[in-house]
């Protein structure tokens, strides 16, 4: 069996920034255990696999190591990948998943997600983040991760976390973002998710269905600029739209090629 593969940078604006994805359309859905086999292999973040279904397309997301409900950077490279390559010439891509519907449009030279927002709620600092950053949050939220504010951007910058107490972490909680205020943008974040084989994520669309609420109401904004500070690093262009969040970024594409099986 051939595949066809595409490595794409998402949130990028040339190669070897951004968070790298793979993306894989598919025909027919292969068997679950072959496309965490083929994410395991490609070896990033994450590996999007697709179908077409009528109007729409079916998208699912996995690490290298488990399926996760919810994927931005994936999407991003996905939506690029129908764009320029299944030559889709609609102006809006709608994509039925796990965690609902997720829509990407093209505006000027970036793709825009429109997804659901993630409710959080506030709740006790866990003793595993002040010895794991070594430092006390401002504040910290629960959704399905953990997110810790603090109190200066060079907290966030020079955070250099232990991963292996981060995995002593409540399992049912995928990851910790950390975040903060910033000179140069509106806010900063990073993303560490080591129990699903990620210590940290380059560029994470899919943490800010929390970080564009919570920002967007202590700075009295709709419409933000922000940058995830990993070392790769992208930067995101966000929008709170009423109980939904607008994902923006540029799409570079590193690789076309072909999986044998």
């Amino acid at each position: 069996m051939k595949l066809d593969i595409y490595h794409i940078d998402a949130f990028a604006q040339k190669v070897f920034e951004g968070n790298p994805a793979a993306v894989c359309p598919l025909d027919v859905w292969i068997e679950t255990e072959l496309m965490q086999e083929i994410a395991h292999e490609n070896n990033l973040s994450e590996t999007a696999f697709f179908i077409k279904e009528e109007d729409t397309y079916r998208i699912r997301w996995f690490t290298p190591t488990v399926e996760i409900d919810l994927c931005g950077h994936a999407t991003l490279a996905s939506a690029y990948v129908i764009f320029e390559h299944l030559k889709y010439d609609e102006s809006e891509i709608i994509f039925n998943s796990n965690s609902g519907i997720l829509k990407v449009k093209k505006e000027d030279e970036k793709l825009v997600m429109d997804f659901p927002i993630r409710e959080m709620e506030k709740c006790d600092t866990p003793s595993e983040i002040f010895e794991a950053f070594g430092k006390e949050p401002v504040e910290c939220y629960k959704s399905i991760n953990y997110f810790i504010i603090f109190e200066d951007e060079q907290d966030v910058i020079h955070a250099n976390p232990n991963i292996e107490i981060l995995k002593k972490l409540d399992p049912s909680v995928l990851g910790v973002i950390i975040t903060s205020k910033s000179k140069k943008y509106d806010f900063i974040n990073r993303f560490f998710v080591p129990n699903a084989g990620i210590n940290e994520d380059p560029v994470t669309g899919s943490i800010f269905t929390e970080l564009i609420p919570y920002w967007s109401k202590v700075l009295n904004k709709k419409e933000l600029y922000a940058k995830q500070v990993s070392s790769r690093g992208g930067e995101v262009f966000c929008k709170l739209k009423e109980d939904r969040v607008e994902i923006a970024g540029y799409v570079v594409q590193y690789l076309h090629g072909e999986i044998e099986i």
